[in-house]
């Protein structure tokens, strides 16, 4: 079973984020050119919430705001789901699922070290499911075998 600390490992721990101060556009344009879909929001070196391609369309696009004179803090999520290093992804693909998120900030003693999307998890679930698959072929040839 893989967990979180193993997905960050591979994956990489490169964390993108913004202030509660700042715009809504230079978010979305950090996301654009960073190609991910959340941004960690922090205030000094706390999570302090996640804004996402979501909370964009739901809360400024769909509202009618202007993405320049909006600011990130007013349309953040606040109450954030995150993981811990030692969840299973699997744990996690639960979380996400559950309450309908893309992205999961890693914590580690209260500090941000990384970010899981729901692709990471998917992909990680899909080699896990692999690497099963062949060793269940393996089992059985070998026992067709003798």
């Amino acid at each position: 079973m893989i967990n979180v600390q193993t997905l960050l490992d591979e994956k990489g721990h490169a964390v993108w984020a913004v202030l509660p101060e700042d715009n809504v556009f230079d978010a979305v344009k950090l996301m654009d050119s960073k190609s991910v879909g959340a941004l960690a929001v922090l205030q000094g070196k706390s999570l302090a919430g996640i804004i996402s391609e979501r909370d964009y369309a739901r809360k400024v696009i769909l509202k009618g705001r202007s993405s320049k004179e909006t600011k990130v803090k007013e349309i953040m999520t606040r109450n954030v789901y995150y993981a811990t290093l030692d969840q299973s992804v699997e744990t996690c693909m639960v979380v996400m699922s559950k309450y309908h998120i893309r992205h999961l900030p890693v914590l580690h003693d209260d500090e941000l070290i990384g970010m899981i999307s729901l692709g990471d998890v998917v992909k990680e679930i899909i080699k896990e499911q692999k690497i099963k698959i062949v060793q269940l072929e393996n089992t059985l040839t070998w026992q067709e075998s003798y």
